[in-house]
Parts: structure tokens; C-alpha cells; sequence
């Protein structure tokens, strides 16, 4: 009887807690970043904490508010300078001052013979049709994308409510996060070793991937953005951001911004832009990734770095923005897991081996 009456309360309780994060489904990305931030300032909350002992709201209170003038303040000046430059690009494109389709004729018309024969074997060399094709998809996108300036101002608002709510849990996170993770290591079924394991794995996987991640597209974006504006491409700083958001996907990132940039470059006769482009796009933009990505991701995750290119791209394909954390979080604990129960089973084995 006891048996039915536990088992019952499991199911009621696994029904009332898939019913809980179906509640909070929407919200899932303020919950998650919250989670994040919370783990990544939690050292500057202990600090401030020590220098004020038994304060623990104000500590909270003042670590979210570093939080708002470091991160969220630059991200909403750049965010609004991004903006102002993609709305005078598209304006430009829709007037015609941009002919994207003139500036793909003079590559065509730059190739070399060999290059115009391989096109006309995978008939590509339909310029006319080409050109037509990118022109009415260029007005149908300006089609599609006017009426969305309708819906700004309704997800302007539903911005403004996750950020609330992410600002407002993480002050709850930083008051009560360590006795928050106590709570959840006492509730976890597992013995005290594989507890830490667990959740010393998902710390690191957590900072290591945000930090890491993030400062590895920092400095690509910049390092790529000052390229552009130094060789005069129009729209700098939207294509830095771009290359940002491209290199939090490992060994892809920046280069499919730069390098067709460099290709159309040496196909309309800009050979020294186009050969400098490629150097230091290779050299310096290549070299953060190939440098910077091992050190600050893979060595604190302990992760190869094919595990992590996998599960970054499965978590964005699954996940949307927020799956660069997520894959490798779950590429992370999937593995440590399979580590503890392939060392249970050893444990196991060797105690029956020892009472035979």
C-alpha cells in the first residue's frame, strides 16, 4: 500500500512539475540568462558581500546594478547604433543607390574563363534571370519586412518584460543562490561525489562557454569591423555585429562575412584590399578563434573541440541564440554522466570481484 501511495505522489509530482515549466515555457530565455549571469557575477557578489558581512540585499542589489552599467547599458547603445545603421543600409538598397545585382554582374564579369566555364556547367551564368530573381526577392523582403514595424512596438514590450523579469530573478539568485543550489544537491538522487561532479561541470560548462564564447566574438566582431571601416565598406558596425554573432559558432564564425567581402574585392579589381582582407582576415580574425576558443572554451569545459562545434550548432538549431550555452551544456553533463556511470559500474564490479 505504501508502494502505491509513493508512487502516486511521483506522478503527481512529475505532472505538477512539467505543468510548472509549462507556465514558465515563455519566459524560458529570462530564466536561462538569469541562471547564467547569476553564475558568472556570483564571485563579484561573494566580494562585495565580505566587504559589507550580513547585507545581503544590498550586496545583490548592488551586483545587479554593476550588471545593468557594464553589460545591458553598452549592449542597448550599441543595439540602437545597429539599428540606425541596417535601417539606412536597407533604405539605400530599396532606392537603388545599392544595386546588389550590379555589383554581382562586375564579379561575373571579372572571372577569368576558367571560372565562367565551371559556372555554365552548373548553369549559373543566367545573369539576366539572376539579376531579376535577387531584384524581386529584394522587393518581396522589403514587403514582408514592412508590415513588422507594426508588430516593433509589441516585442519592444515583451523585451522589456523578459529583461524585468530576468533582472528581477537574478536579484533573488545572487541574495539566495548558494543555499538555491544547496536546496537542489539535497533533493538530487545521487551520492555527494557525483553531486559535485554534476554541478562543478555545469559551472564551468556555463562560464567557459558565456565567457569564453562571448569574448572570442567581442573581439572578432571589433577586430573585423575596424578592417571594414578602414577599407571604406559601407555599414562597419552591422557587419561587425554579424561577424559577432557568426563566431559564436566554432570554426565558422566571422569568415562568412569577410571572405566574400575579399572575393568580391579581387573580382572588381581592388587586388590590394581584397589580398589584405584575406591576410588578416586569416592571420588576425583566425587567429582569435584558433587561439583564444581552445584556451577559454574547450580547456574549461573539457570538451573536444568537435563536441563542441556539434552541440553549439544542434543547440542554435534547436534552441535559437540561446543554444550556443545550452548545447555544450548538455554535451557536458551528457558526457560527465556517462564518466559517473562508467565509474560506478567499475566500483560495482570491483566489489563483487573482491567478496567472490
Amino acid at each position: 500500500m505504501r508502494r502505491i501511495d509513493e508512487q502516486t505522489f511521483l506522478l503527481l509530482l512529475l505532472a505538477v512539475t512539467l505543468a510548472f515549466g509549462w507556465v514558465l515555457q515563455p519566459f524560458y530565455g529570462a530564466v536561462l540568462w538569469a541562471i547564467i549571469v547569476a553564475v558568472i557575477f556570483a564571485p563579484v557578489n561573494r566580494a562585495l558581500l565580505a566587504s559589507m558581512p550580513g547585507r545581503k540585499n544590498l550586496a545583490a542589489l548592488l551586483t545587479v546594478l554593476l550588471i545593468i552599467a557594464m553589460v545591458i547599458l553598452p549592449l542597448a547603445i550599441v543595439a540602437a547604433s545597429l539599428v540606425r545603421e541596417a535601417t539606412s543600409l536597407f533604405s539605400k538598397i530599396q532606392s537603388g543607390e545599392y544595386d546588389l545585382a550590379a555589383y554581382i554582374q562586375r564579379i561575373f564579369d571579372a572571372l577569368p574563363a576558367w571560372a565562367v566555364g565551371w559556372l555554365e556547367r552548373l548553369n549559373l551564368t543566367n545573369l539576366s534571370g539572376l539579376r531579376d530573381t535577387l531584384s524581386s526577392g529584394l522587393m518581396k523582403g522589403g514587403q514582408i519586412l514592412a508590415p513588422q514595424a507594426l508588430s516593433i512596438g509589441m516585442n519592444t514590450f515583451e523585451f522589456v518584460i523578459s529583461l524585468g523579469i530576468m533582472l528581477y530573478l537574478l536579484f533573488f539568485l545572487m541574495r539566495d543562490g548558494r543555499a538555491l543550489a544547496d536546496a537542489i544537491k539535497q533533493a538530487v538522487p545521487l551520492r555527494a561525489d557525483q553531486k559535485s561532479a554534476l554541478f562543478s561541470r555545469f559551472a564551468d560548462v556555463v562560464r567557459a562557454t558565456v565567457k569564453g564564447g562571448i569574448l572570442v566574438a567581442l573581439a572578432q566582431g571589433a577586430l573585423g569591423g575596424i578592417a571594414f571601416w578602414f577599407l571604406g565598406v559601407h555599414a562597419a558596425l552591422l557587419w561587425a555585429v554579424l561577424m559577432a554573432f557568426l563566431s559564436l559558432v566554432p570554426a565558422i564564425g566571422a569568415g562568412l562575412v569577410w571572405l566574400p567581402v575579399a572575393i568580391y574585392f579581387l573580382a572588381t579589381g581592388a587586388i590590394w584590399q581584397g589580398l589584405a582582407l584575406i591576410a588578416y582576415g586569416v592571420l588576425v580574425i583566425g587567429l582569435v578563434d584558433n587561439v583564444l576558443r581552445p584556451f577559454l572554451v574547450g580547456k574549461d569545459t573539457k570538451l573536444p573541440d568537435y563536441v563542441v562545434l556539434i552541440s553549439t550548432l544542434g543547440g542554435i538549431e534547436v534552441f535559437g541564440l540561446n543554444g550556443f550555452v545550452i548545447g555544450p551544456l548538455i554535451a557536458a553533463i551528457f558526457l560527465v554522466s556517462w564518466e559517473i556511470f562508467v565509474a560506478s559500474r567499475r566500483i560495482a564490479r570491483d566489489e563483487r570481484a573482491s567478496e567472490a
